[in-house]
């Protein structure tokens, strides 16, 4: 039988290859896992920092931050706010990551499908869908307010695009995208971490892509729900750093005012 084909991956630690369908992400996962097999890091170690572990691979953060997901998923280690990723378990003997869907991945394919879904919409869209729209962007604000985010609103204001094309294979597409969102587990942590976060102006973000709609503007339209999408994008990947930087610079006010809030200046 003949040997499938690999990439080669270098870091610190030498070549690894991994099979040629791996995206890179999924060949930094097996990369780590490696590592954890190997004894290069014991239960208990702090990983090196995701600066320090694009470096290493050559590689963006989102593929970094999607490695270590892929591992959290699978309990090998632990993401702690503020601090970093720990090991948590090593791996069994054959034991190898498997991977679904990440949130980056799904976003991606969303900003394509669901950016030329609204500019097909703007050619077919209704009054009465236009107003639908309205009512759902007014929804998410009520949403918003509630203690847990349930994003109903949310998923409704895109399913309503996608049918506003009248093309079946669209509806189909993004249904599945949502669903995807919504079962794969990479995707739901990875979001359940940005979730709890500052919000993101995203009822504007809807807004935008509804005057679009009204104005039958298909350049608009697209334009409008891209950027949207990028935003979230943005959001997953640069949301929970934020998290972190706010609580450290809590930890250090607080740090701050028990050892010297009393002493003056």
């Amino acid at each position: 039988m003949a040997k499938a084909a690999s990439r080669t991956i270098v870091s610190a630690n030498g070549p690894y290859d991994a099979p040629a369908n791996d995206r890179l992400y999924q060949r930094i996962a097996r990369r780590l896992v490696e590592e954890l097999t190997g004894g290069t890091y014991a239960i208990g170690d702090r990983l090196p920092a995701e600066r320090e572990l694009a470096t290493e691979y050559g590689a963006s953060r989102p593929a970094v931050r999607e490695a270590l997901i892929a591992l959290e998923v699978q309990g090998f280690i632990e993401v702690r706010v503020g601090s970093g990723a720990y090991v948590s378990r090593l791996p069994g003997q054959g034991e190898e990551p498997g991977f679904a869907i990440t949130a980056f991945e799904l976003t991606e394919a969303r900003i394509l499908f669901e950016g030329e879904a609204a500019a097909l919409a703007a050619a077919q869209i209704t009054d009465a869908e236009v107003a639908h729209l309205d009512a759902l962007v007014e929804a998410m604000t009520t949403e918003n307010l509630l203690a847990e985010v349930t994003e109903v609103a949310d998923r409704d204001f895109h399913m309503a695009i996608a049918k506003a094309t009248r093309n079946a294979g669209v509806v189909r597409t993004i249904e599945d995208l949502w669903h995807l969102r919504s079962t794969s587990p990479e995707c739901a942590l990875l979001h359940a971490k940005a979730r709890n976060a500052k919000v993101r102006p995203v009822v504007a973000e809807h807004a935008v892509i509804v005057e679009a709609l009204r104005a039958r503007d298909a350049a608009g339209a697209r334009a409008a729900m891209r950027a949207h999408l990028t935003s979230v994008m943005d959001h997953l990947l640069f949301q929970t750093e934020e998290m972190a930087m706010e609580q450290a610079r809590l930890a250090l006010a607080e740090t701050r005012q028990r050892y010297g809030g009393g002493t003056g200046a």
